[in-house]
């Protein structure tokens, strides 16, 4: 039998923090392996715990959450960084993410749905609101580009958005929420380009899109 996701709640907010601890502690794949309310406490229950995911806010009694994603990146690395908190800004997701978290969540995120994305970020995927998302797809939407020969009209832009953001590392369920379509759509502007490039895989398509200057990086 596979044993339970071990989770850690760092949050100073008691409701927020009696919340997600419910949220965890109901469901049977998960075990709550403690909450703290501060950075000190945090960082002693992330040395004494080595949780699989760690859950945590950013605006924190004596010091910031960063600090935390920080030690959990450079020391737990198997273990897991979720964001959860009301800052939705650049400078702080950018800090977030540049520290080390995989997932970031804003607290208008159900206490319900909170196990879901606790599986998914474990699972290898990168959770993030859609406010956060659009931030980032704006930060790395790529600039216009030169009209190339005879090729210009080949993939639509939405082809050459999921091109794009392939060659940039991003899964198809994350580019998926980027995007603000569903996978299936995702998948079909994939397959389209496929056969437009004639290629049979994600590296050939690439390969080929980019040496028609129809995605760059």
């Amino acid at each position: 039998m596979k044993s339970p996701l071990t989770v850690v709640i760092i949050e100073d907010d008691e409701r927020f923090r009696a919340a997600f601890a419910a949220s965890v502690s109901a469901a049977p794949d998960m075990r709550l392996a403690g909450t703290a309310a501060d950075l000190p406490q945090g960082l002693q229950l992330l040395r004494d715990s080595r949780p699989d995911v760690v859950l945590v806010d950013l605006g924190l009694p004596s010091g910031s959450g960063i600090e935390l994603i920080r030690f959990a990146h450079q020391q737990l690395p198997d273990t897991d960084v979720m964001v959860v908190s009301v800052f939705g800004d650049e400078p702080h997701v950018m800090a977030s993410l540049e520290a080390g978290a995989t997932g970031y969540l804003l607290k208008d995120t159900r206490a319900a749905d909170l196990t879901e994305q606790i599986r998914t970020l474990h699972a290898g995927g990168s959770p993030i609101s859609p406010v956060i998302a659009r931030q980032l797809l704006l930060r790395l939407a790529p600039g216009p580009q030169p009209p190339v020969a005879g090729d210009d009209g080949l993939l639509s832009a939405q082809e050459r958005q999921v091109l794009t953001y392939s060659a940039k590392g991003f899964n198809f369920e994350e580019i998926a929420r980027m995007m603000g379509v569903s996978r299936h759509t995702v998948m079909t502007y994939v397959k389209r380009s496929y056969r437009k490039l004639q290629v049979h895989s994600k590296t050939e398509a690439i390969y080929e899109a980019r040496k028609l200057g129809l995605v760059r990086d």
